[in-house]
């Protein structure tokens, strides 16, 4: 395997050179280095690979973008735990949720390691702003902590998610709980309406590696908001702000009036 990501390698030599740059940035020197490879791999590049290399031999980042969700949302509900504020189960809910959504994890990326210029990535994807994306830059570095966990184990993972995340989890996090409109939505259709919001997508545009999705919400059967978004979740998201936003501008009353008695 190593030597395949050689030849993936072989034409991003500089992102190569620089990667004991990103090791000292995340705080963890790779004791398999093949793991940082995959976590750096977006399936565009793979694609440009000769024949004899195809996408069943080397695996990119999903895997282990996939794990390091899991690790992620656990290291981040354990600090929680563990805070001076004592919160109830729905807050900590949404508050892990600001903290682990595409926005923040895009910005982590971004403004802590830079992320986006070690991704080695197709032409295409490069092209059209991969970089620089946030659906990108979220998936890569859920990536890089599920790498971490696979190299040295939940205490090392938990260790870099606090020095990436600790400024984000000390201090007064109740705000944070204002940035999930998906939970802010259910919260109100359940008070108000006594029904539970569902989500539907609507359409995806782009290749794959540049895809916007574009999300409706639906409350008792009626739409009450659309988005657009580069993932489902943000999609999803956007969506549930316009219901928010509807439903603060007096859009309940009219669904009482509209529903069958």
């Amino acid at each position: 395997m190593v030597a395949d990501y050689n030849k993936l390698w072989a034409n991003h030599q500089r992102i190569f050179t620089r990667l004991d740059v990103l090791q000292e940035r995340l705080g963890h020197l790779f004791a398999d280095p093949t793991l940082l490879f995959e976590a750096l791999t977006h399936r565009s590049a793979l694609m440009e690979l000769s024949a004899h290399v195809t996408p069943m031999d080397l695996p990119w980042n999903e895997r282990l973008e996939f794990l390091g969700d899991s690790v992620l949302g656990l290291c981040i509900s354990r600090r929680l735990m563990q805070g001076e504020y004592h919160l109830a189960e729905g807050e900590l809910s949404r508050i892990r949720a600001a903290l682990v959504n595409e926005e923040t994890l895009a910005e982590v990326a971004r403004r802590q390691l830079e992320l986006g210029t070690f991704l080695v990535m197709g032409k295409g994807a490069v092209q059209s702003g991969g970089r620089s994306r946030d659906s990108l830059l979220a998936d890569a570095l859920e990536a890089l902590l599920g790498a971490v966990f696979q190299d040295a184990g939940f205490a090392e993972a938990d260790r870099v998610v606090g020095r990436l995340f600790g400024e984000r989890t000390s201090g007064d996090i109740r705000a944070l709980v204002q940035t999930d409109f998906k939970t802010m939505l259910q919260e109100l259709t359940q008070e108000r309406l006594k029904v539970t919001p569902t989500y539907e997508v609507l359409a995806e545009f782009g290749p794959d590696h540049d895809k916007v999705f574009e999300v409706q919400v639906l409350v008792a059967g009626q739409e009450l908001g659309r988005g657009q978004g580069a993932s489902k979740k943000r999609a999803s998201q956007e969506a549930a702000r316009r219901a928010v936003e509807h439903l603060a501008a007096g859009g309940e009353d009219r669904e009482r009036e509209d529903r069958p008695s």
